[in-house]
């Protein structure tokens, strides 16, 4: 890769905090966003913890304000209000012909149309049911967010499990790369639902206390909900307007592993592959990696495969490392964009984020990852790791500018 894709905006909304600001903080405290399950109505609220949005729907719409409130999910208000954040921050006016939108979604608005899915079935769908028919398609929620922000250039969705959004940022750099696009709004959204507790706790992959990744006693993930974005920009376009460049995308790979629905290949196979040409697109070795936010979600198949490519391409002592999904849950689609931003922080900050709760390495790959903050690092390069369901393994690559 030649040309540099700038980041001149980042967006979040988080268990963590309403901003980038309030999750930094956070990050840099080491105070975690999971905790009891509050707002969503689940037969197991009171057996998993999670990482809520401190805000129900009547709040988060009033905190979003868009023009009119009727027909928005929980997925559709928290990503608006990422976008906001971002597209502020990068000082950019959505409405221009060369801009896109490509968001990232596992769930949709299911948070809104799981509540009415019997009266639908029954015909029984009042008045106030039915503007949360159209929300179930995860790609409702991208719409509804270019509509209100006047964005027609390029818009698409993209529902790759949990590289979702990783492979929306991917996209959107393949296309200011060539040419297609000036600027590329890119990120995820996703809000807790029945839905998804409840899957996941058929899977038998829910922990019960706070996830601890890369811990030989962990017992799987706690799940959460966030969206967030990042505004990616041309070289020539961020110059033109005399922009300024957070970081930049500097490689990016995405591959498949085709060894099972929901797990990874033991030896993590798709991962090393998505890792190392995700380097190799980025014209980087191993050695220059200053830090890697790992998928690290806390389950058993997951930590041990990923710990396993972390070897096979870093060697025994691969560089500092860590899972922010002890502080933000896995937060599904939404999660590859919400470590990207973290990325960006990270690089501003020269700052590597804790593995909160680790306590002994995995026998079978004893790997440590960053117990508390790490700070005045020179960080120039970051790789960030999402891999999803089906194999679906995606590797970023983000570099100082």
């Amino acid at each position: 890769m030649t040309e540099h894709v700038h980041i001149s905006g980042i967006g979040i909304i988080s268990a963590l905090g309403n901003s980038v600001d309030a999750n930094l903080d956070a990050l840099l405290n080491e105070r975690t966003g999971i905790g009891p399950i509050t707002r969503l109505q689940t037969r197991h609220s009171s057996l998993y913890p999670a990482a809520e949005v401190k805000l129900v729907h009547e709040d988060l719409a009033a905190l979003v304000a868009p023009r009119s409130i009727r027909g928005w999910s929980r997925t559709a208000l928290l990503g608006l209000q990422a976008v906001h954040e971002a597209l502020a921050q990068a000082g950019i006016d959505p409405t221009h012909p060369r801009t896109g939108l490509i968001s990232a979604s596992t769930s949709g608005g299911m948070d809104r149309s799981e509540s009415i899915y019997k009266q639908l079935l029954n015909d029984e769908l009042n008045a106030e049911q039915e503007q949360y028919v159209g929300t179930h398609d995860p790609g409702e929620h991208t719409e509804r967010i270019a509509a209100e922000l006047g964005i027609n250039g390029f818009i698409t969705t993209i529902s790759t499990a949990c590289s979702s959004s990783a492979n929306a940022i991917m996209l959107g750099s393949r296309m200011i790369r060539s040419g297609k696009l000036d600027v590329a709004i890119v990120g995820g959204s996703d809000a807790l639902s029945r839905f998804t507790v409840n899957g996941f706790h058929s899977l038998m992959i829910l922990d019960r206390e706070p996830c601890r990744p890369f811990d030989e006693h962990r017992q799987g993930l706690n799940l959460g909900e966030a969206a967030a974005y990042l505004v990616l920009e041309s070289e020539a376009h961020l110059k033109a307007r005399n922009g300024k460049s957070l970081a930049c995308v500097s490689g990016h790979a995405n591959t498949n592993d085709a060894f099972h629905i929901t797990a990874s290949s033991p030896n993590g196979d798709g991962a090393f592959l998505a890792m190392q040409q995700a380097l190799l697109s980025a014209g980087l070795t191993p050695d220059a990696i200053n830090y890697i936010n790992v998928h690290g979600t806390g389950t058993h198949n997951n930590d041990l495969s990923e710990g396993r490519a972390l070897q096979r391409l870093f060697g025994p002592a691969p560089p500092p490392f860590s899972s922010t999904k002890t502080f933000t849950g896995h937060t599904l689609g939404a999660a590859g964009a919400v470590e990207a931003v973290f990325a960006v922080l990270a690089i501003q900050h020269n700052v590597c984020f804790a593995n909160l709760r680790f306590q002994e390495p995995m026998i079978e790959a004893p790997l440590i990852p960053v117990r508390h903050s790490l700070h005045n690092q020179r960080i120039d390069h970051i790789l960030s790791n999402s891999f999803g369901f089906g194999g679906n393994n995606s590797s970023l690559v983000f570099s100082a500018t």
